[in-house]
């Protein structure tokens, strides 16, 4: 057994634990909407706390055995190995920036909460802000665009319009949940809004 085959076993290992990490997150956010009580968005969104350095952690180790392996046995000018590179450097940050600032401000709205009882009209319209369903979406269908990169390792031009097609089938799909949940949402606004 080569270092080259542990690194390439690490590496895949961290794609599985960035993708657990995205599904979680994906799984808390539906228990989120779905919440009723306070007390439900507190239990997920401490499920959520104790998952996120797992996703960073992931993340990392994707990172550090892809430069590995891209470095020893090929180049990171490698058409599909270029765009997976950046699609990743690009995801993590990005993903972080539009997720925590609104957890954040989820967790500071929950701390304003009654400690039990029916979720207030702001705090369930911020567990409805569409960004987070979008961001997580649209990561997952970047995910499966870089393992498809990795399987298949097409040139530069292909591996372009592989993301540009994961990318758009992110945004589709959560602009798809979005609407699929939006009237029943509206009627849940409209009948809290008439008994306040």
């Amino acid at each position: 057994m080569s270092i080259y085959t542990i690194v390439l076993f690490v590496h895949v290992v961290g794609a599985i634990g960035y993708f657990l990490s995205i599904g979680t997150q994906l799984f808390i956010l539906v228990g989120l909407r779905r919440a009723q009580h306070v007390e439900q968005v507190r239990a997920f969104i401490h499920l959520n706390n104790l998952s996120g350095p797992f996703g960073a952690g992931s993340a990392v180790v994707l990172l550090a055995a892809g430069l590995y392996l891209a470095l020893s046995a090929w180049s990171l000018l490698t058409g599909w190995i270029l765009v997976a590179l950046i699609s990743l450097i690009l995801i993590v940050p990005t993903t972080a920036v539009l997720i925590a600032p609104r957890r954040s401000a989820l967790v500071k709205q929950l701390e304003r909460s009654a400690p039990d009882g029916a979720l207030s009209l702001a705090l369930s319209q911020r567990l409805h802000d569409p960004v987070l369903l979008a961001t997580l979406l649209t990561v997952a269908a970047l995910l499966l665009g870089i393992v498809f990169l990795m399987t298949t390792k097409p040139e530069l031009a292909g591996s372009l319009i592989v993301m540009a097609v994961a990318l758009v089938l992110g945004l589709l799909s959560s602009l798809l949940v979005s609407r699929m949940r939006r009237a029943p949402r509206q009627e849940i606004v409209v009948q809290r809004a008439e008994e306040s």
